[in-house]
């Protein structure tokens, strides 16, 4: 019985050692240097903007809280929460509307502080009600 158990742990442990490798190999990391990215901001009237980025930042949050009054909300569990992007201020509670973040117009699953970026990237904020 006690052969079971300890074969039971080995396998967990094996287990446990195989999911943070395959984490460790397939994580995004950051790139270091200069880069160069474009964040569109598509407001709520539909009238676009454009802004050229150039960073060290190694997170989507990082380049753009380095632009004075470009993006601005609540720190919370999982980052900074996005509700005002180039002046116009979006509010859930008031309209259901936020800002829908993509790169190069896929919707982007992180938040972002966690989204790592790289030279010549693309994204978009658009104003989104519902």
């Amino acid at each position: 019985m006690k052969k079971k158990q300890i074969l039971a742990v080995i396998a967990f442990l094996l287990l446990l050692l195989a999911v943070f490798l395959v984490w460790h190999f397939n994580r995004q990391v950051p790139v270091q240097g200069a880069k160069s990215i474009t964040l569109e901001v598509i407001h709520g009237d539909g009238a676009s903007t454009s802004f050229p980025i150039s960073t060290d930042a190694g997170s989507l949050g990082d380049a753009l809280r380095s632009v004075n009054g470009l993006v601005s909300g609540d720190n919370g569990p999982y980052g900074l929460m996005v509700d005002t992007v180039d002046g116009e201020a979006a509010n859930w509670n008031r309209d259901r509307s936020w800002w829908c973040l993509t790169k190069n117009g896929e919707r982007v699953d992180t938040g972002v502080d966690n989204t790592v970026i790289a030279d010549g990237e693309h994204y978009e904020f658009t104003y989104t009600i519902g």
